[in-house]
């Protein structure tokens, strides 16, 4: 006897609340799990197609890892020690910037004064907030790199995940298969044809995004990058990176970077006095260069907007802009970084199960109503 509807969706809603529960209880236990098993479900259609190329799946499995390290390694030497020096540039330049903050603020005072006499800034308030400011980031800063250089927990995490994730996706990567085998075998023989279908939607949407939008990072990650390394900024390997990893979410990668490397040439190419062979030299301001740095990142928006998304991407994924930045918003306030890691798959179910809701709802009694009966019989009458 199949169980009553009414029965069936308390029990899917008990099991709903028992993941958000062990969700919000485990927290950052998850994370290298979720990492891996992230990384095995990109990973199968390489594996499925080594396997038809005549691999066992042991051996395709074992292949994918021996490339990944190798390619990992290779990213390694080539990036990462330009990245920590420009990262340990930035944190210097960062520190001048706060130290000189109360010189600057002097400067526009004199700045605006000239051009707008009208306007009072003689007030010492600002110039002593300032201050206050700089000496605080000064004196904490210190306390806090060498509190998280030296954190055994942070070293800990750290080592977890360079070691979990990888041994997790290759153990997960082997046995995909037989998993969706074995969770196809538990599904509920009334309902079996409509979850397939729905698991199928789910599927084709993750992927769609996953991949495709992982495709999407990389380009413009590497495009920002070598860009802005091209026209000269400080710093543009690290901004371009930023801007790649957090493409992803609509619009802000663009954003975040181009504010970035915009900030940063202005600071870079600002005109003002520099001292040569003993004498002050006034600089004029490089706004040709500023001007290259602006157009790199709106040549990307542009380019990722219309070619790239469509092409990588496409307009059938199903997760709207909005929806996907409410609900990184939402998982991310519940479950914090957990959060952001699922808020993805579960904003794909979610909108999976809900077109399949109105669908359903537009096929029934509710949404048809008489006028509906009628027009199924041919009945129906101008209105």
């Amino acid at each position: 006897m199949a169980l009553p509807s009414q029965k069936q969706f308390q029990y899917w809603g008990i099991a709903a609340v028992v993941f958000g529960l062990l969700l919000w209880a485990l927290g950052d236990v998850l994370v290298p799990f979720i990492l891996g098993g992230a990384i095995a479900y990109l990973l199968d259609p390489i594996a499925d197609r080594l396997e038809r190329w005549g691999m066992g799946r042991v051996m395709a499995t074992v292949t994918i890892t021996i490339t990944s390290i190798l390619l990992f390694f290779l990213i390694f030497l080539l990036v990462l020690p330009t990245l920590i020096g420009q990262l340990g540039d930035l944190l210097r330049q960062i520190g001048m910037l706060v130290e000189n903050l109360p010189a600057m603020w002097d400067e526009l005072k004199v700045f605006l004064s000239e051009r707008i006499p009208s306007l009072d800034l003689q007030g010492d308030f600002v110039q002593e907030q300032l201050v206050t400011l700089g000496e605080a980031i000064q004196a904490r800063s210190g306390t806090l790199v060498a509190a998280l250089l030296n954190s055994a927990q942070g070293i800990l995490n750290v080592v977890i995940l360079l070691v979990i994730v990888p041994v997790v996706a290759f153990y997960l990567l082997m046995d995909w298969d037989r998993m969706v085998a074995e969770i196809d075998g538990l599904l509920p023989l009334d309902h079996r044809a409509t979850v397939r279908r729905l698991a199928r939607d789910i599927d084709h949407t993750l992927a769609s995004f996953l991949r495709g939008q992982g495709t999407v990072c990389l380009i413009l990650g590497t495009y920002y990058a070598i860009a802005l390394m091209v026209a000269g900024l400080n710093f543009g390997l690290i901004i371009g990176f930023i801007a790649g990893l957090i493409s992803f979410i609509p619009y802000v990668g663009a954003l975040v970077g181009g504010v970035l490397a915009i900030g940063m040439a202005l600071i870079q190419w600002w005109g003002g006095s520099e001292v040569v062979n003993g004498e002050t030299v006034e600089v004029a301001t490089n706004w040709l260069r500023i001007g290259i740095v602006g157009a790199i990142f709106a040549f990307g928006q542009f380019f990722e907007g219309n070619i790239l998304t469509p092409k990588m991407v496409g307009n059938s994924v199903g997760l709207h802009p909005v929806w996907l930045i409410l609900a990184l918003s939402v998982f991310g306030s519940l479950f914090g970084f957990v959060g952001m890691l699922v808020a993805v798959p579960v904003a794909a179910v979610i909108g999976v199960l809900m077109r399949f809701v109105i669908a359903e709802y537009k096929r029934g009694q509710l949404y048809k109503g008489n006028v509906g009966q009628q027009a199924e019989h041919g009945g129906r009458k101008d209105l």
